[in-house]
Protein backbone atom coordinates (compact mmCIF):
# COMPACT_ATOMS: atom_id res chain seq x y z
CA UNK A 1 0.00 0.00 0.00
CA UNK A 2 1.55 3.43 -1.20
CA UNK A 3 1.48 5.90 1.76
CA UNK A 4 -1.10 8.05 1.73
CA UNK A 5 -0.17 12.17 0.73
CA UNK A 6 -0.15 14.67 3.28
CA UNK A 7 -2.59 17.09 1.46
CA UNK A 8 -5.34 14.51 0.25
CA UNK A 9 -7.94 12.91 2.21
CA UNK A 10 -10.57 10.43 1.37
CA UNK A 11 -14.11 11.44 1.99
CA UNK A 12 -16.42 8.45 3.34
CA UNK A 13 -19.66 8.93 1.92
CA UNK A 14 -18.64 9.79 -1.59
CA UNK A 15 -15.29 7.28 -1.86
CA UNK A 16 -13.44 10.47 -4.13
CA UNK A 17 -10.74 12.21 -2.95
CA UNK A 18 -10.62 15.51 -2.04
CA UNK A 19 -8.12 18.56 -1.85
CA UNK A 20 -7.47 19.12 2.31
CA UNK A 21 -4.83 21.44 2.07
CA UNK A 22 -6.15 23.85 -1.21
CA UNK A 23 -4.99 26.76 -0.22
CA UNK A 24 -2.17 25.31 2.37
CA UNK A 25 -0.37 29.28 1.98
CA UNK A 26 -3.40 30.69 2.70
CA UNK A 27 -3.31 30.32 6.40
CA UNK A 28 0.65 30.46 6.62
CA UNK A 29 0.71 33.64 4.23
CA UNK A 30 -2.15 34.77 6.42
CA UNK A 31 -0.38 34.42 10.29
CA UNK A 32 3.24 35.62 8.71
CA UNK A 33 1.26 39.09 7.44
CA UNK A 34 -0.42 39.47 10.57
CA UNK A 35 3.31 38.58 12.48
CA UNK A 36 4.48 41.75 10.15
CA UNK A 37 1.01 43.84 10.96
CA UNK A 38 1.34 43.23 14.48
CA UNK A 39 5.11 44.36 14.63
CA UNK A 40 4.25 47.86 12.37
CA UNK A 41 2.02 48.34 15.23
CA UNK A 42 3.51 47.95 18.22
CA UNK A 43 6.11 49.65 16.67
CA UNK A 44 4.21 52.40 15.77
CA UNK A 45 1.78 52.97 19.69
CA UNK A 46 4.96 52.55 21.41
CA UNK A 47 7.05 55.55 19.09
CA UNK A 48 3.43 57.90 19.80
CA UNK A 49 4.38 56.57 23.86
CA UNK A 50 7.68 57.57 23.52
CA UNK A 51 9.65 54.51 23.27
CA UNK A 52 11.80 52.69 20.83
CA UNK A 53 10.93 49.20 19.70
CA UNK A 54 12.32 48.11 17.48
CA UNK A 55 15.83 48.85 19.02
CA UNK A 56 18.89 45.83 18.30
CA UNK A 57 18.37 44.70 22.36
CA UNK A 58 14.23 44.11 22.00
CA UNK A 59 15.06 42.63 18.69
CA UNK A 60 17.53 40.41 20.08
CA UNK A 61 14.99 39.93 23.10
CA UNK A 62 11.99 39.30 20.92
CA UNK A 63 13.70 36.24 18.61
CA UNK A 64 14.76 35.03 22.25
CA UNK A 65 11.79 34.32 23.28
CA UNK A 66 10.58 32.78 20.34
CA UNK A 67 13.21 30.20 21.04
CA UNK A 68 11.69 28.23 24.18
CA UNK A 69 8.09 28.44 22.86
CA UNK A 70 8.76 27.67 19.44
CA UNK A 71 10.75 23.82 20.51
CA UNK A 72 7.82 23.33 21.93
CA UNK A 73 5.26 24.42 19.63
CA UNK A 74 6.78 22.62 16.59
CA UNK A 75 6.78 19.64 18.50
CA UNK A 76 2.97 20.20 19.61
CA UNK A 77 2.56 20.51 15.60
CA UNK A 78 3.54 17.07 15.37
CA UNK A 79 0.96 15.75 17.99
CA UNK A 80 -1.94 17.96 16.93
CA UNK A 81 -1.90 16.99 13.20
CA UNK A 82 -2.86 13.42 14.61
CA UNK A 83 -5.56 14.63 15.86
CA UNK A 84 -3.72 13.90 19.46
CA UNK A 85 -2.50 16.59 21.95
CA UNK A 86 0.01 17.13 24.64
CA UNK A 87 -0.49 19.00 27.94
CA UNK A 88 2.59 17.42 29.83
CA UNK A 89 5.19 20.01 28.15
CA UNK A 90 5.36 22.29 30.75
CA UNK A 91 5.96 20.04 33.49
CA UNK A 92 8.34 17.76 30.96
CA UNK A 93 10.29 20.78 30.22
CA UNK A 94 10.93 21.65 34.05
CA UNK A 95 11.97 17.86 34.52
CA UNK A 96 14.37 18.60 31.64
CA UNK A 97 16.39 21.56 33.56
CA UNK A 98 16.82 19.58 36.59
CA UNK A 99 18.30 16.66 35.04
CA UNK A 100 20.21 18.62 32.73
CA UNK A 101 21.74 20.34 35.54
CA UNK A 102 21.83 18.36 37.44
CA UNK A 103 23.69 16.04 35.58
CA UNK A 104 26.11 18.42 34.02
CA UNK A 105 27.30 19.46 37.69
CA UNK A 106 28.32 16.08 38.36
CA UNK A 107 28.77 14.90 35.03
CA UNK A 108 29.59 15.79 31.39
CA UNK A 109 27.47 17.99 28.98
CA UNK A 110 26.88 15.04 26.46
CA UNK A 111 25.77 12.67 28.90
CA UNK A 112 23.52 15.56 29.82
CA UNK A 113 22.04 15.78 27.05
CA UNK A 114 21.47 12.11 26.09
CA UNK A 115 19.80 11.77 29.23
CA UNK A 116 17.34 14.73 29.09
CA UNK A 117 16.40 13.32 25.60
CA UNK A 118 15.97 9.94 26.93
CA UNK A 119 14.09 10.99 29.42
CA UNK A 120 11.66 13.15 27.50
CA UNK A 121 11.67 10.51 24.64
CA UNK A 122 10.24 8.03 27.36
CA UNK A 123 7.82 10.52 28.35
CA UNK A 124 6.41 10.72 24.94
CA UNK A 125 6.86 7.12 24.42
CA UNK A 126 4.68 6.55 27.50
CA UNK A 127 1.94 9.42 26.47
CA UNK A 128 1.66 7.41 22.99
CA UNK A 129 0.81 4.30 24.55
CA UNK A 130 -1.42 5.87 26.64
CA UNK A 131 -3.14 7.09 24.19
CA UNK A 132 -3.38 4.33 21.75
CA UNK A 133 -3.29 1.13 23.84
CA UNK A 134 -5.27 2.42 26.49
CA UNK A 135 -7.75 4.22 24.23
CA UNK A 136 -7.82 7.09 26.83
CA UNK A 137 -8.44 10.79 25.32
CA UNK A 138 -5.58 12.57 24.71
CA UNK A 139 -6.44 15.53 27.02
CA UNK A 140 -6.51 12.92 29.84
CA UNK A 141 -3.56 10.86 29.29
CA UNK A 142 -1.14 14.12 28.89
CA UNK A 143 -2.97 16.04 31.66
CA UNK A 144 -2.40 12.50 34.05
CA UNK A 145 1.05 12.18 32.93
CA UNK A 146 1.45 15.82 34.39
CA UNK A 147 0.33 15.32 37.36
CA UNK A 148 3.05 12.69 37.81
CA UNK A 149 5.82 14.70 36.87
CA UNK A 150 4.42 17.14 39.08
CA UNK A 151 4.12 15.39 42.05
CA UNK A 152 7.67 14.01 41.06
CA UNK A 153 9.60 17.35 40.98
CA UNK A 154 7.25 19.01 44.20
CA UNK A 155 8.55 15.64 46.37
CA UNK A 156 12.20 16.52 45.08
CA UNK A 157 12.60 19.64 44.31
CA UNK A 158 12.04 23.00 46.41
CA UNK A 159 13.82 24.96 44.28
CA UNK A 160 16.54 25.24 41.81
CA UNK A 161 18.96 22.11 41.67
CA UNK A 162 22.33 21.38 39.72
CA UNK A 163 24.65 24.21 37.69
CA UNK A 164 24.87 24.30 34.21
CA UNK A 165 28.72 25.16 33.14
CA UNK A 166 29.78 28.25 31.15
CA UNK A 167 30.60 26.14 28.14
CA UNK A 168 26.94 25.35 27.87
CA UNK A 169 25.30 28.44 28.57
CA UNK A 170 26.77 30.01 25.42
CA UNK A 171 23.48 28.10 23.96
CA UNK A 172 21.39 30.54 25.71
CA UNK A 173 23.38 33.76 25.23
CA UNK A 174 25.71 33.80 22.32
CA UNK A 175 24.36 35.61 18.79
CA UNK A 176 25.62 35.92 15.61
CA UNK A 177 25.35 39.80 14.77
CA UNK A 178 21.67 40.37 15.86
CA UNK A 179 20.33 36.62 15.67
CA UNK A 180 20.69 34.08 18.63
CA UNK A 181 22.74 30.92 18.02
CA UNK A 182 19.73 29.12 20.23
CA UNK A 183 17.01 30.78 17.25
CA UNK A 184 19.28 28.60 14.83
CA UNK A 185 18.28 25.68 17.19
CA UNK A 186 14.60 26.37 16.57
CA UNK A 187 14.87 27.08 13.00
CA UNK A 188 17.41 23.44 12.62
CA UNK A 189 14.44 21.39 14.41
CA UNK A 190 11.51 23.29 13.01
CA UNK A 191 13.34 21.89 9.04
CA UNK A 192 14.11 18.85 10.25
CA UNK A 193 10.11 18.44 11.69
CA UNK A 194 8.81 20.06 8.40
CA UNK A 195 10.49 17.87 6.02
CA UNK A 196 9.30 15.01 8.51
CA UNK A 197 5.73 15.79 7.79
CA UNK A 198 5.79 16.86 3.99
CA UNK A 199 8.31 14.49 2.71
CA UNK A 200 8.61 11.20 4.69
CA UNK A 201 6.08 8.30 4.56
CA UNK A 202 5.37 8.83 8.57
CA UNK A 203 4.24 12.76 7.70
CA UNK A 204 1.98 11.32 5.47
CA UNK A 205 0.36 9.17 7.20
CA UNK A 206 0.17 11.71 10.20
CA UNK A 207 -1.67 13.72 7.81
CA UNK A 208 -3.76 10.82 7.27
CA UNK A 209 -4.81 10.00 10.47
CA UNK A 210 -5.52 13.16 11.93
CA UNK A 211 -7.80 13.90 9.08
CA UNK A 212 -9.53 10.55 8.98
CA UNK A 213 -8.76 7.74 11.30
CA UNK A 214 -10.34 5.18 10.65
CA UNK A 215 -10.04 5.78 6.92
CA UNK A 216 -6.77 6.12 6.86
CA UNK A 217 -6.57 2.89 9.10
CA UNK A 218 -8.81 1.34 6.34
CA UNK A 219 -6.23 2.24 3.78
CA UNK A 220 -3.21 0.91 5.45
CA UNK A 221 -1.76 3.25 7.39
CA UNK A 222 -0.43 2.00 11.26
CA UNK A 223 -2.42 4.45 13.06
CA UNK A 224 -1.18 3.52 16.23
CA UNK A 225 2.62 3.54 15.12
CA UNK A 226 1.93 6.78 13.53
CA UNK A 227 0.50 8.96 16.94
CA UNK A 228 2.85 7.16 18.78
CA UNK A 229 6.25 8.48 16.76
CA UNK A 230 4.39 11.88 17.06
CA UNK A 231 3.92 11.92 20.95
CA UNK A 232 7.56 11.26 20.97
CA UNK A 233 8.85 13.56 18.19
CA UNK A 234 6.51 16.13 20.47
CA UNK A 235 8.57 15.14 23.68
CA UNK A 236 11.83 15.63 21.87
CA UNK A 237 11.03 19.15 20.55
CA UNK A 238 10.50 19.75 24.58
CA UNK A 239 13.74 18.38 25.60
CA UNK A 240 15.93 20.63 23.71
CA UNK A 241 13.44 23.14 24.78
CA UNK A 242 14.64 22.31 28.44
CA UNK A 243 18.43 22.48 27.37
CA UNK A 244 17.72 25.75 26.49
CA UNK A 245 16.41 27.31 29.09
CA UNK A 246 18.82 25.29 31.31
CA UNK A 247 21.86 27.01 28.90
CA UNK A 248 19.68 30.55 30.11
CA UNK A 249 19.10 29.82 33.64
CA UNK A 250 22.40 28.32 34.36
CA UNK A 251 20.26 25.64 36.77
CA UNK A 252 17.62 23.23 37.07
CA UNK A 253 13.97 25.23 37.58
CA UNK A 254 11.33 23.07 39.00
CA UNK A 255 8.84 26.23 37.52
CA UNK A 256 10.76 27.03 34.26
CA UNK A 257 8.17 25.45 31.99
CA UNK A 258 4.84 25.63 34.18
CA UNK A 259 5.99 29.73 35.06
CA UNK A 260 5.39 30.24 31.31
CA UNK A 261 2.82 27.90 30.82
CA UNK A 262 4.04 26.28 27.97
CA UNK A 263 1.25 23.68 27.40
CA UNK A 264 -0.97 26.25 26.85
CA UNK A 265 1.28 28.43 24.93
CA UNK A 266 1.97 26.14 22.90
CA UNK A 267 -1.32 24.92 21.48
CA UNK A 268 -2.39 28.55 20.71
CA UNK A 269 1.15 28.56 18.76
CA UNK A 270 0.04 26.20 16.86
CA UNK A 271 -3.73 26.81 16.38
CA UNK A 272 -3.06 30.69 15.90
CA UNK A 273 -0.60 29.22 13.01
CA UNK A 274 -3.97 28.03 11.17
CA UNK A 275 -3.08 23.99 12.24
CA UNK A 276 -6.68 22.45 13.35
CA UNK A 277 -6.71 21.01 16.32
CA UNK A 278 -8.73 18.22 15.48
CA UNK A 279 -5.99 17.22 13.18
CA UNK A 280 -4.90 16.85 9.66
CA UNK A 281 -4.62 20.41 8.00
CA UNK A 282 -1.92 22.53 9.18
CA UNK A 283 2.04 22.66 9.92
CA UNK A 284 5.08 24.07 11.37
CA UNK A 285 5.66 27.08 9.21
CA UNK A 286 2.52 28.31 10.34
CA UNK A 287 3.39 27.48 13.68
CA UNK A 288 6.63 29.67 13.94
CA UNK A 289 4.47 32.78 12.59
CA UNK A 290 2.26 31.88 15.52
CA UNK A 291 5.10 31.91 17.61
CA UNK A 292 6.40 35.25 16.39
CA UNK A 293 2.81 36.90 16.80
CA UNK A 294 2.95 36.20 20.36
CA UNK A 295 6.20 36.65 21.22
CA UNK A 296 5.83 40.62 19.29
CA UNK A 297 2.51 41.02 21.55
CA UNK A 298 4.45 40.10 24.43
CA UNK A 299 7.22 42.53 23.89
CA UNK A 300 4.96 45.15 23.01
CA UNK A 301 2.56 45.03 26.26
CA UNK A 302 5.58 45.07 28.19
CA UNK A 303 7.07 48.07 26.84
CA UNK A 304 3.77 49.78 27.30
CA UNK A 305 3.39 48.40 30.96
CA UNK A 306 0.07 46.74 29.90
CA UNK A 307 -2.17 45.14 32.93
CA UNK A 308 -1.56 41.55 32.84
CA UNK A 309 -5.56 40.86 32.89
CA UNK A 310 -5.39 43.13 29.95
CA UNK A 311 -2.70 41.37 27.75
CA UNK A 312 -4.40 37.81 28.48
CA UNK A 313 -7.63 39.63 26.84
CA UNK A 314 -6.03 40.86 23.73
CA UNK A 315 -3.93 37.05 23.61
CA UNK A 316 -7.04 35.70 23.92
CA UNK A 317 -9.36 37.67 21.10
CA UNK A 318 -6.27 37.79 18.54
CA UNK A 319 -6.64 33.42 19.11
CA UNK A 320 -10.33 33.35 18.67
CA UNK A 321 -10.71 36.04 15.33
CA UNK A 322 -7.98 33.73 13.68
CA UNK A 323 -9.12 31.15 14.60
CA UNK A 324 -12.62 32.03 13.30
CA UNK A 325 -10.82 33.26 10.25
CA UNK A 326 -9.58 30.42 9.32
CA UNK A 327 -13.32 28.74 9.63
CA UNK A 328 -14.90 31.09 7.45
CA UNK A 329 -12.20 30.62 4.97
CA UNK A 330 -12.60 26.97 5.00
CA UNK A 331 -16.33 26.97 4.32
CA UNK A 332 -16.19 29.06 1.76
CA UNK A 333 -14.03 26.86 -0.13
CA UNK A 334 -16.00 23.85 0.59
CA UNK A 335 -18.69 26.00 -1.09
CA UNK A 336 -17.24 26.97 -3.68
CA UNK A 337 -15.69 23.29 -4.33
CA UNK A 338 -19.34 21.15 -3.51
Amino acid sequence: MTALRPDLKTRPRTGSRRIAGLRPAGPVAGVWLAALAVTVLGWIVVAVRGGDFLTVTNVVTILQNCVALGLVAVGQSAVILTGSLDLSVAYLISLGTLVAAETMESGSVLVAVLAVLALCAAVGLANGLVVTGLKVNAFIATLGTAFILRGWIEDNYTGPAGKVPASFQHLGYDRIGPVPVSLLLLLALAAALWLITRRTRLGHHMYATGGDEHVARLSGVHTRRTVIAAHVLCSLCVGAAALFLAARLGAGAPWAGTEARYDLESIAAVVLGGTALAGGRGGVAGTLGGVLVLSVLDSVFNQLAVDPFFKNVVRGVVIIAAVALYARGRRTSQERTA
